[in-house]
Order: C-alpha cells, then structure tokens, then sequence
C-alpha cells in the first residue's frame, strides 16, 4: 500500500463557485478550489507537500521545523499517527520548553510527535549543514529523513504541480496564500499557458520571489510558469491579523458557509477583494482561490 493509499486523500479536491456582489459587479467570477477537503487531518496544500516526502522516508523517522502555531507541524504529527511513523518537531523559541504546550502544539505531542525546542539563533541557522547536523545530533535523528520547514522543497514543489493541473480550464487566474512559496511553485507548473498565478504572500520580507524561483529550478530546472506576487496582505507578518481582516473573515463565513482559516485564507481572500475593486482584474475573469486550510482548533 502506497502512502497515497494508506492516508484516502480527496483528490482532485472540489471547485465551489461563490455568488458574491464584490466580485460580481466589476464582472468577475469566483470559485474556491477546495483544497481544505483533501483530508481531514492533512488538509490542503500540507497534503500535496508531505505525500511525496513521506513516500521518500521508506519508514525513517522524520524530523521537520515549525513555529509554535505551526499547521506543517501539526500536518506531519497526524500524518506520522496514521502511518505509524516516528515524528520529530524541532521548534523555534526555546523558551516554550519550560511552559504549557499551546493548543497546536498540544495537538502534535498528542499525536506522537516528539518535540525538540531551540533557540531562536540556531533555528535561524538551520539550513546550515552544519548547524542542522548539529540540531539533529541534539534531538537524536541523526539517521532521520529531514523535511524543511513549511515541507518546501523538490519534491513538494512536484508535488503541488497537481494542483495546477486539476484547475486546467475552470479559472483564469489562480490565486493562494503564500508562507514558503513552494505550493505557488508546483501550482504555476502545473497551470496551462493561458491561465496565471497570483501568490500572496502572508509574511514581510519581500523575499518569496527569489525563494518560489528557486524552488522552481531545484524542482524542475529553471522557472515555470506565468505567476506573480502582491505583498501588500501580510496584516503585519505571519501570525499576525487585524481587527479589519477578523471582520472580513467573519462576513465572509456568514456570506457563502466557508470556513475561514486566518492566517492564510482570510489574507488571500481579503486581498482579492481588494484586487476587484482596484481594477486589478479585466471583466469577465474567473479567479479561482485557493482554500489551503481551515479554522484550529
């Protein structure tokens, strides 16, 4: 049994088209591509990226990175319980070793992940081998199959290429919420030469442009696709919302029965509305969102 088997994905997941008078009146079309349904515990995009990385571990252990509110990490515990595979979380903030685990992290241990804090320093250093030689030795995984953080990487990046591909024909341009790049990497791929793919990035920086090219040349060898940024969206960076954006999501649910993840979706729809009534998109456009996640807990 394959590990496509083992975990009965939804796939290709749903396309739900929305009436909203938002996008309506400047002669657009909505619809959600309904990744959020994939799986009930591996939801959305962690899906396309873990499957493929999970398949390569063969049984190892697998040691991953998150924050304290991580969903990857969460995504990776549940999956490491259904497929009877050992589960390393190396989490940024020291710290919280010594404090109650939150909600999310609560999640992972219970799932069977064993959680190693560091400081914020060394997480930082991570993609040092040397320093991630050393965060391994430190956790005991030396022998361990390692996923990057936010699972962004070749083979993630290949993995998402589906994910253009089931949209094929339903949407002009394809938008989603953007934390690593890897999943707006592996969807423009997979997108036709008439369609394009808007990524809108939910941390400050500025650097998701040379990071999603990047990915892109390891995953495939040199970029693919037509798609673009707007990080005008982040609400302040990751984790971080505003009382704006909580009423939009709020509306939003009561509007179309949606669940509205905050730290991902609610920017990306938030943004597209705002896109609407700039003009950003010609009349008669179908713009499909991207649904990644839903609500935890």
């Amino acid at each position: 049994m394959t590990v496509l088997d083992a975990l009965r994905p939804r796939l290709p997941s749903p396309v739900q088209e929305l009436s909203d008078r938002r996008f309506a009146r400047h002669g657009l079309r909505l619809v959600l591509k309904r990744d959020d349904l994939i799986h009930p515990e591996i939801v959305g995009n962690k899906w396309r990226k873990l499957a493929p990385n999970l398949a390569a571990a063969a049984g190892r252990t697998v040691v991953t990175f998150g924050g304290a509110y991580s969903n990857h990490l969460r995504a990776t515990a549940a999956a490491g319980r259904l497929l009877g595979l050992p589960t390393v979380g190396v989490v940024r903030g020291q710290e919280l070793a010594d404090r109650p685990l939150n909600p999310s992290l609560g999640r992972c241990a219970a799932d069977g992940m064993r959680l190693h804090f560091v400081a914020r320093s060394t997480y930082r250093d991570k993609a040092d081998p040397a320093a991630l030689a050393r965060v391994l030795r430190a956790a005991d995984a030396e022998d361990a199959y390692v996923v990057p953080e936010g699972g962004s990487n070749a083979l993630a990046v290949r993995g998402c290429r589906a994910l253009g591909e089931e949209l094929a024909g339903q949407a002009d341009v394809v938008a989603i919420a953007c934390g690593t790049g890897g999943t707006l990497a592996g969807l423009a791929a997979g997108l036709s030469r008439d369609q394009r793919a808007l990524g809108i990035p939910v941390l400050k920086g500025g650097f998701l442009t040379a990071e999603t090219e990047s990915l892109q040349r390891r995953a495939f060898g040199d970029r693919r696709g037509d798609w673009t940024l707007d990080d005008r969206f982040h609400c302040g960076g990751y984790a971080r919302t505003t009382p704006e954006l909580d009423v939009f999501a709020d509306d939003f649910e009561q509007r179309h029965g949606v669940p509205v993840e905050r730290l991902y979706v609610a920017k990306l729809l938030f943004g597209l509305v705002a896109l609407a009534e700039e003009g950003a998109f010609a009349r008669g456009t179908t713009v499909a969102a991207v649904v990644t996640g839903r609500p935890f807990p």
